[in-house]
């Protein structure tokens, strides 16, 4: 593994962005190869733009309940008060009109791979040659006692955008001054490793605010967590006194939850009764993709690391956070780094080519404060059967204030960049 500069960085990354440019195809024509895409989140989005644009015997679609999409990444922002919700919602118009996808708003059931079809939840059936499930992530039943529907609907997780994100900004701007908000961290693996300490971050600022006597308690299922060191510093520069982490050596984890009391227990006897908690639950892969066939033990789905295919069921690929990617953190761009990857795979194998290297990415900034941000920009390489890590960046607590308030900055440029990349 290296470690490279920014400027380093900055240029490797510029040279890996010179892959095919995207237009949008031709007109269809007769006897294509029919690639169906479930799941229109980043992952599946990306996989299903890349391959229309660039494989022009392929004819994609890609089915997806929702006719809009929230990013998780950046809902942080939102739940503190810092950003609408509508800023981080987008839709499907551009698939269909420029890039020639047929995008059905529906749920898939089933997939059936003897006779490579899928079960709509509308009845319909339809028929593929290649198939990319990209479902995301579902939460682990009874992970936590107590903590089911119901109580979903009192503690929220917001760990996926939408009405769960909006609860839980309502329910911190009805807060009393002086009240404790409890946050619950999942064990690994799960989405986005930073961002239950940034939600702590971007809601200490907001309490400092508009409720400066309430107190932030993270309850930890883990003894350590990505980026401690910065944002241990930043919460001690700019919070002092406010966020308190427990890790699991502590507490033993929580191990039950009281909706109606807002009460949360841990494996070491502790309780703690919150004004407001959030609750997010152990995670694993979404729901079509366990009842496919397509997760092992773990309760995730391993790939092939070059072309994303299942190793469990031929003819069907995977990206994103369901997959198992080594050293690959499940975040929002590796999901699109992976599904490019994947849609190069798909359209080199259907043309009769062999798939081409990946050029495997994750970059992304992370708060600190409304005004300071950190970030990171790892490249990835397939070693044997799995992933790797090859050259790394992120910033280091001595970075100056300057250097934190530029990468803020810049966050908000790589936000607009990244979403017209996948949805644009």
């Amino acid at each position: 593994m290296t470690s490279w500069t920014r400027r380093e960085f900055s240029g490797g990354l510029a040279g890996a962005a010179a892959l095919p440019v995207l237009r949008p195809r031709a007109a269809r024509g007769q006897a294509k190869a029919q690639v169906v895409v479930i799941g229109g989140g980043v992952g599946g989005a990306t996989v299903a733009k890349y391959l229309a644009a660039s494989t022009p015997a392929v004819e994609v679609t890609l089915v997806e309940s929702g006719r809009l999409y929230a990013t998780c990444f950046f809902s942080n922002l939102y739940i503190a008060g810092l950003r609408s919700f509508q800023s981080l919602t987008y839709g499907y118009g551009a698939f269909a009109g420029r890039y020639g996808i047929r995008v059905v708003h529906d749920s898939a059931t089933a997939v059936e791979s003897d006779s490579k079809t899928v079960k709509l939840e509308s009845g319909a059936v339809l028929s593929y040659d290649r198939l990319v499930v990209a479902p995301g992530i579902a939460f682990r039943d009874g992970a936590i006692a107590g903590y089911d529907e119901a109580a979903m609907q009192v503690m929220p997780h917001a760990w996926k955008a939408g009405p769960q994100s909006k609860l839980l900004h309502r329910q911190l701007q009805t807060m009393e001054d002086g009240g404790l908000f409890v946050l619950v961290v999942p064990p690994d693996p799960f989405r986005c490793p930073p961002a239950p300490y940034e939600r702590a971050s971007l809601v200490a600022a907001y309490f400092q605010r508009h409720k400066p006597r309430a107190k932030i308690l993270i309850l930890d299922a883990k003894d350590t967590f990505p980026g401690q060191n910065l944002f241990e510093d930043a919460w001690a520069r700019n919070y002092p006194g406010m966020i308190e982490w427990l890790p699991a050596q502590f507490t033993g984890g929580v191990k039950e939850v009281d909706g109606k009391a807002r009460l949360i227990k841990t494996a070491g006897g502790g309780a703690f009764t919150a004004a407001v908690a959030n609750v997010i639950p152990a995670q694993m892969a979404g729901q079509i993709a366990q009842r496919s066939g397509l997760t092992d033990r773990s309760g995730w789905c391993p790939v092939d690391p070059i072309t994303f295919e299942s190793t469990l069921q031929p003819g069907i690929h995977l990206v994103g956070d369901t997959i198992i990617a080594g050293d690959m953190p499940k975040s929002a761009f590796s999901a699109n780094s992976q599904a490019k990857a994947c849609a190069f795979a798909i359209g080199a194998s259907l043309t009769g080519f062999p798939p081409p290297a990946p050029h495997l990415f994750n970059t992304c900034y992370t708060f600190l404060a409304p005004d300071e941000a950190w970030s990171n920009a790892i490249s990835f390489k397939p070693v044997g059967a799995t992933i790797r890590t090859a050259h790394v960046f992120v910033s280091k607590v001595e970075d100056s204030a300057e250097t934190r308030h530029q990468s803020a900055r810049e966050a908000e440029g790589w936000y607009i960049a990244f979403t017209e990349d996948v949805f644009g």
